[in-house]
């Protein structure tokens, strides 16, 4: 495997500066990150779930340099849309939270997105977030109105860098409270109503807001100050603004570096509920493997947006199936490919804002390369671009040799029993080939391809491929 190995060639593009800046973290050998996760309302989507697998890459690659890594992940499972879609159904509120977050769990676990160092709660922080808006009601940054608790946005003069509003033109889209001095404040603390639940507090019972659960969890896990905040563009503004106006008005340094991904879109829009445009997680893996899934969403830039359709789905599964088959045909010939080192021309890709992109086109670049020396004969050549390929694809979490991905690969198993029977047909057409029986090795070689095999003769030996892409060697 690689040598781990610490570097500071990375570059990252920051929000907060609006662009790529070199990547230094607060602490030397050690990354904090914090992930805004799910607000766990309902089933996840594949737009959702791309925050999770840009990020994993970003930790896996970080990791891979020889960084002790801090991530973050929460749970959001107190929200307006939580107690509203629960009620709807007759459900608890908090049951119908675990539900799904038990969904959101499983579809980061399908899709090989490695757990988080900690994964808070919001509910499980209540006691964190009453002490922060307490410091902010001390310091003049907030104040109560009708049970609620408000920011004061004029009180924060840096308000709006972030997301590059004028705090003239900010609207929290919250509606008219009367509790409120300037509509342009947001909430922090929502006063108690009947059947929703509550908390005590100072300023009366009540619910926390969304803006000031984050500040909380991101602080109580990685301190006052930590190196990267990421989470979804849609983030920018309001939640990301109004986090950052909290923690700086507190005097803290929060986070150093921001960084937000695109959106996966739909005929243009962001794919989201409200559209009626979501795929499903379960129902997409109804369709592809997880691990085809997986390459997909983490094979565009992690900032850009990325317009699903079918055909761009199963263009991915296609790129996927050849670098692995590729590996199977080289693990057959030449023997067990461990992981070796990736190419200086990846580790340059990553390291310019997580190109992945760019990182992708040199695993293919040496998939073509391993083929032409494959074919050649070249084994100890083709040994070494498979093994490449291993390190890089397990930096972009779908190696097609990890375990994980050959144990839950129902194809991989589907394709062992296939080739039992190939194997018995191609011993057939070899004794016939030997007696010079050529109508009858003809005639297996037809009933093959009739079946969906082709078989082609190469110098080491017959090696049979289905016409969807899948293939095995002899």
């Amino acid at each position: 495997m690689t040598e781990a190995r610490a570097g500071g060639d990375l570059r990252l593009h920051d929000t907060w500066t609006g662009g790529v800046r070199d990547f230094v973290p607060l602490r030397d050998g050690h990354v904090s990150i914090y992930l805004c996760g799910a607000t766990v309302q309902g089933l996840p989507h594949i737009g959702h779930v791309r925050s999770g697998v840009a990020f994993d890459v970003l930790r896996r690659w970080l990791t891979a340099k020889g960084y002790d890594v801090a991530f973050i992940r929460n749970v959001t499972d107190i929200d307006d849309k939580i107690l509203n879609k629960a009620a709807d159904a007759g459900r608890p509120w908090w049951e119908w939270a675990a539900t799904f977050e038990r969904a959101f769990s499983a579809a980061y676990d399908a899709l090989g997105v490695l757990p988080p160092s900690a994964e808070p709660r919001a509910t499980g922080h209540i006691t964190q977030m009453v002490e922060l808006i307490e410091r902010l009601i001390d310091q003049g940054h907030a104040y109560t109105g009708d049970g609620d608790v408000y920011f004061d946005v004029a009180s924060y003069p840096d308000y709006g860098r972030l997301s590059g509003h004028r705090i003239d033109d900010v609207h929290q889209g919250e509606g008219v409270a009367t509790g409120k001095r300037d509509q342009r404040d947001f909430t922090l603390w929502k006063g108690a109503k009947p059947g929703e639940p509550s908390w005590p507090t100072p300023w009366g019972p009540g619910r926390p807001g969304w803006h000031t659960e984050c500040v909380a969890m991101c602080e109580s896990y990685l301190g006052a100050e930590f190196d990267i905040h990421a989470g979804g563009m849609d983030l920018v503004f309001p939640h990301h603004e109004n986090e950052i106006a909290q923690a700086k008005a507190v005097g803290d340094g929060f986070a150093r570096y921001w960084l937000h991904n695109g959106w996966v879109t739909m005929g243009g829009e962001k794919m989201s509920k409200s559209l009626g445009n979501v795929l499903s997680i379960p129902a997409v893996l109804q369709r592809v493997r997880p691990a085809e899934l997986r390459y997909y969403l983490g094979s565009a830039h992690y900032r850009s947006m990325l317009e699903f359709s079918e055909n761009a789905l199963q263009d991915a599964v296609k790129a996927y199936t050849g670098i692995e088959d590729f590996l199977h045909r080289v693990c057959s010939r030449v023997g067990t490919v461990v992981p070796g080192d990736w190419t200086p021309r990846f580790a340059a890709a990553l390291d310019d804002d997580l190109a992945v992109p760019a990182a992708l086109a040199e695993v293919h670049a040496a998939r073509a390369e391993g083929n032409r020396a494959l074919e050649s004969g070249d084994h100890e050549t083709a040994m070494g671009h498979a093994r490449a390929i291993r390190a890089m694809m397990g930096i972009l979490g779908c190696d097609p040799l990890d375990e994980r991905w050959e144990s839950r690969d129902e194809t991989t198993a589907a394709l062992a029993a296939v080739d039992v029977l190939v194997q018995w047909a191609l011993a057939g057409r070899a004794e016939a080939r030997a007696s010079r029986d050529w109508a009858t090795a003809d005639q297996i070689r037809d009933r093959l391809k009739e079946a969906g095999i082709e078989v082609t003769d190469t110098a080491d030996g017959p090696q049979w491929t289905l016409l969807d892409g899948h293939s095995k060697d002899d």
